[in-house]
């Protein structure tokens, strides 16, 4: 495999896996829709969820009461695949360093470093798979509860729609899947 291609999809995981990171650890994949005038602007995570007043920029944030506590199914099955799939992405980059050709770890032996890439290809795709049916999975279902309420004309003062951390569960997901590609189909 060449060095070059190699080194763009060690440089494609190495970014989606951070996308990755930084989804499940930050506080809005869920944002207010709402098309009137809101003096504050409210974030759900998977975590905790945030408020921020829009005047003065004051942020207050509460946690959710505790990992174990009866949370939605939306929330338990996200953190749970997004979890996996960041220890996975971690695992395939670890893998992946090491099979480079510039490192010089197993320099003698090329079949194997071979070998690695395409492991962390594989592992790669498995994770990718999983964070992208994780923040689908949450995305899909803020819709369905929001058309849900529209369809039986059910206003609660806040409509939420999908925020920015969902959009990086999805991007983070879909980079990693463009270097299980890169580093399984094109490794010869």
């Amino acid at each position: 495999m060449s060095a070059a291609l190699q080194m763009m999809a060690f440089g494609l995981a190495l970014l989606s896996g951070l996308f990755l990171l930084l989804a499940t650890c930050t506080d809005c994949w869920m944002v207010n829709a709402d098309d009137s005038l809101e003096v504050s602007h409210k974030c759900r995570g998977l975590w905790r969820e945030c408020v921020t007043n829009m005047q003065d920029g004051v942020r207050t944030c509460d946690q959710y009461d505790s990992i174990l506590a009866d949370h939605p199914v939306k929330i338990v099955v996200t953190r749970t695949l997004l979890i996996t799939a960041d220890l996975l992405a971690g695992l395939a980059l670890a893998v992946l360093l090491l099979g480079l050709d510039c490192i010089k770890f197993l320099k003698e032996e090329p079949h194997v470093k071979l070998k690695m890439c395409y492991g962390a290809g594989v592992i790669l795709g498995i994770g990718s798979i999983l964070g992208l049916v994780g923040s689908v999975w949450y995305a899909v279902d803020v819709y369905m509860e929001r058309a849900m309420l529209v369809s039986h004309n059910i206003f609660l003062g806040v409509h939420y729609d999908f925020g920015w951390s969902c959009w990086l569960g999805m991007a983070g997901s879909t980079g990693c899947f463009m270097a299980s590609v890169l580093l399984t189909c094109c490794r010869y």
